[in-house]
């Protein structure tokens, strides 16, 4: 079989890949789940294996190429060096004569807007930003941890959490309900005890993300020291947004900032609160809005971009992810 699809659109990120086959007039062939995208882990063929299952099931008996265009948003495409490794990965399997892959955040963006102009900030395990404009330029940073000048994520906040606690129970730091409340999480009685317990792999180490609902919960109750996790949390976002903003030349324009990621997706007050008065007093036009839609519609928003897709087709792929 033959060409049967404008895009196929792929949003992979480190927990799923959702997949979608879209028509060139944008309606909805198919789609597909696989699981998570960890080329860091396991080797980049490895990481597309897992992406081909959930290609073909959105493809179901159809032989490659599936679409004339594919367009990929892929977790820890992080700089253009990978995204072009990645790009070749995805070619060489035949579903599609031509294929862009971007960085995951991308999707986001291209979810929550009309058209491909705006800023994105996502803050889930990490913390990200990206930006676009219709003339193809883009605003992005290479976050990838501390080394790139990040801060934030649920990661992050977990680690500064207990590191805040471990030094307000031993007395190098100044006291914080955390120090409580941390432990207390995993029923144990003393940042002592967590502290054991991560070492030596009695917990999990990808349970210490539980730890940063709990930061949240302990800042609401009031707590100083978490407060002012939050509060920093805020600058990181509002920062990251009006560096992509000024560099897309959209700082004075009434311009989307998208927020999404689970950090941000939780709506807690305080945080909300101080990124709406941050971005009021430094990008004062700019609108503020949590991303809802799913990031896979956004790869295919994407993709018929790339191949020229009408207005309609555009809102067709749109109101069939309401």
């Amino acid at each position: 079989m033959g060409v049967t699809a404008s895009v196929l659109a792929i949003d992979a990120g480190n927990s799923k890949t959702d997949v979608a086959l879209i028509a060139t007039d944008g309606t909805v062939l198919g789609t597909g789940r696989g699981g998570g995208f960890q080329p860091a882990s396991v080797g980049v063929e490895a990481a597309v294996d897992v992406v081909a299952q959930a290609v073909e099931k959105a493809v179901a008996a159809a032989a490659p190429p599936y679409a004339s265009h594919v367009s990929a948003c892929l977790a820890n495409a992080d700089l253009p060096v990978e995204e072009r490794e990645l790009a070749a990965a995805l070619l060489a399997r035949g579903w599609g004569a031509t294929v862009e892959v971007r960085n995951d955040t991308f999707a986001i963006l291209r979810a929550g807007i009309e058209e491909p102009r705006g800023v994105a900030v996502v803050c889930g395990a990490g913390i990200n930003c990206v930006g676009m404009t219709p003339d193809g330029r883009t605003a992005r940073f290479p976050a990838i941890g501390r080394i790139s000048g990040d801060w934030g994520g649920g990661g992050g906040l977990s680690e500064e959490a207990l590191w805040c606690a471990a030094r307000a129970e031993d007395g190098r730091g100044g006291p914080t309900a955390l120090a409580r409340t941390l432990p207390g999480h995993f029923g144990l009685p003393t940042m002592y005890a967590l502290i054991e317990a991560l070492h030596l792999g009695h917990i999990a180490p990808e349970r210490q993300h539980e730890l940063t609902p709990v930061l949240f919960a302990t800042a609401a109750a009031g707590d100083a020291t978490a407060r002012s996790l939050v509060d920093r949390l805020a600058e990181e976002v509002v920062a990251m947004a009006t560096v992509a903003l000024t560099r897309l030349d959209l700082l004075d324009e009434a311009a989307p900032v998208l927020l999404g990621g689970s950090v941000l997706a939780a709506r807690h007050p305080q945080l909300d609160d101080r990124i709406a008065e941050l971005m009021a007093a430094r990008a004062p036009k700019a609108t503020i809005r949590v991303v809802t839609e799913a990031p896979v519609m956004g790869a295919a928003q994407l993709g018929l971009d790339h191949v020229g897709a009408s207005a309609a087709a555009h809102a067709r792929l749109r109101a069939a992810y309401a």
